[in-house]
C-alpha cells in the first residue's frame, strides 16, 4: 500500500451528481456556466436529486414543498436564546441546529427512501431560516418568517433583513446559491458520504459535513477574503500589503484550488456580480481592491482566484454580516450533500481506507511496575 497525503489523486467512489473535467464544471452534465445564467436555485437543487431538469409543474412542487417547510420547531427558536451569543461563531450555531433539527423529525431515524427524501425537502427549507434567524437574535431581534409568495434566494434576504430585496440583489445570490450548490468529493460531501456510509441518519450526515466545511480551508475562506480587504482598507493600499504578504510567504486567501488548474470556472460569475453591486452601493472600493489583488497574485505566482475570492464583496455589497458568508456556503450546499447522501444510500458500502503505518516495529510490552 502506498499512502497519498490527503488523497490527493485518488479516486474513491463513482458519482452521477458532479463533475469536474478539464477545469471544467457541469451538475449532472449541465455546464455551470449555463446554469448560473439561466437556471434558479431551486432549478439546480431539484437537478442534483433527480438527475434532470424539472418540468414547470415538478418546479412549482419543489417550490411549494420548501415553502411549506422553511418553518423551525420553536425549541429550535428558543434555543439560540440561551447561546452565549457573542462568543458563538454562526458555523457552530448552526452545526448544533441541524442536530438539534433532527430531534423533532418523527422520521429522523427511518431509512425508508421516500422518508429520507422527505427529509432533504425538510433540510433544504430550514437551513435558510436558521441562519437568518440566529442572526437577527444575536442582535437582539425576533426571527421573521418567510413570504411564501418569494423564492428561495429572496426569501433568504428578506428574512435576514426584513426588507423585500432587489432584484439584482436576489439575482446576485441566486447565482452564488448555484455556483456552491455542489462540487464533487470536495471536504464537507466526502465526510456527508462517510458518515451514511455506516447508515447513520440524514441529519447525521449534514451536521458532519457542516463540521468540516467550518474549517478555513475549505468554507471559511471568503470570510478571511473580507477580513484581509478590511485590512487594506483601499486601492492604493492593496499593493504593498500584498506583497509584503508574499515576501513572507503568507497564504492569501481566495487563490488556487486543489482540483483546478487553469481557474476556477465560478469566479468569473462572482467577479461580475461584485462589480455591479459594488458600484450600485456606492463602495467600488471592494472590487478595485479585488481585482487589484488579483493581478498582482496571478503575475507572481500561477493562482487564479477561485470561488472564494469575489464572493466575499457580493456578500458584503448584500449587507450580510462577514461572519455569515461560511453559514450561506451550507445553505447552498446542503443541496449537494443531500444529493450525495441520496446516492450513497441507494448504492452503499461502507467507507473504510487503509493508512499506511510509520509508528514503530514490534515491541516488548513491560509491566507498569518495570517501566522507567
Amino acid at each position: 500500500m502506498t499512502a497519498t497525503k490527503g488523497l490527493e489523486g485518488i479516486v474513491a467512489t463513482t458519482s452521477s451528481i458532479s463533475s469536474i473535467i478539464d477545469d471544467t464544471l457541469t451538475y449532472v452534465g449541465y455546464n455551470i456556466d449555463d446554469l448560473t445564467n439561466h437556471a434558479s436555485f431551486e432549478e439546480v437543487v431539484y437537478l442534483l436529486w433527480h438527475q434532470k431538469l424539472p418540468t414547470e409543474a415538478q418546479l412549482a412542487e419543489l417550490k411549494q414543498q420548501l415553502a411549506d417547510n422553511m418553518s423551525l420547531p420553536e425549541e429550535v427558536i428558543n434555543h439560540f436564546k440561551t447561546y452565549p451569543i457573542n462568543d458563538v461563531h454562526p458555523m457552530a450555531a448552526l452545526r448544533t441546529a441541524v442536530s438539534l433539527l433532527g430531534l423533532y423529525d418523527e422520521e429522523a431515524d427511518s431509512m425508508d427512501e421516500a422518508a429520507n427524501y422527505r427529509k432533504a425537502i425538510r433540510l433544504q427549507a430550514k437551513i435558510s431560516t436558521i441562519v437568518t434567524a440566529f442572526s437577527r437574535i444575536r442582535k437582539g431581534l425576533e426571527p421573521i418568517a418567510p413570504k411564501t409568495d418569494l423564492g428561495f434566494a429572496a426569501n433568504f434576504l428578506y428574512m435576514l433583513s426584513g426588507e423585500e430585496p432587489s432584484e439584482i440583489a436576489v439575482e446576485a445570490f441566486n447565482k452564488a446559491l448555484v455556483l456552491h450548490a455542489d462540487h464533487e468529493l470536495n471536504a464537507s460531501t466526502f465526510t456527508a458520504r462517510v458518515c451514511v456510509a455506516t447508515l447513520s441518519d440524514v441529519y447525521s450526515g449534514v451536521t458532519a459535513a457542516i463540521g468540516a466545511l467550518k474549517g478555513p480551508l475549505h468554507g471559511g475562506a471568503n470570510e478571511a477574503v473580507m477580513k484581509m480587504l478590511t485590512e487594506i482598507g483601499s486601492p492604493e493600499n492593496a499593493e504593498s500589503y500584498i506583497r509584503e504578504k508574499l515576501a513572507n510567504k503568507e497564504k492569501i486567501m481566495g487563490f488556487g484550488h486543489r482540483v483546478y488548474r487553469q481557474g476556477d470556472p465560478r469566479a468569473k460569475h462572482l467577479r461580475e456580480m461584485s462589480e455591479k453591486l459594488t458600484k450600485l452601493t456606492g463602495e467600488p472600493q471592494w472590487y478595485e481592491m479585488s481585482t487589484k489583488i488579483e493581478e498582482i497574485v496571478t503575475s507572481e505566482k500561477p493562482l487564479p482566484p477561485n470561488v472564494d475570492f469575489y464572493s466575499a464583496s457580493v456578500y458584503h455589497s448584500l449587507g450580510i454580516d462577514h461572519d455569515l458568508f461560511t453559514p450561506i456556503f451550507a445553505v447552498s450546499r446542503v443541496s449537494g450533500w443531500l444529493a450525495h447522501i441520496l446516492e450513497q444510500y441507494s448504492n452503499n458500502r461502507l467507507i473504510r481506507p487503509r493508512a499506511d503505518y510509520t509508528g514503530p516495529g514490534k515491541q516488548e510490552f513491560v509491566p507498569i511496575s518495570q517501566r522507567g
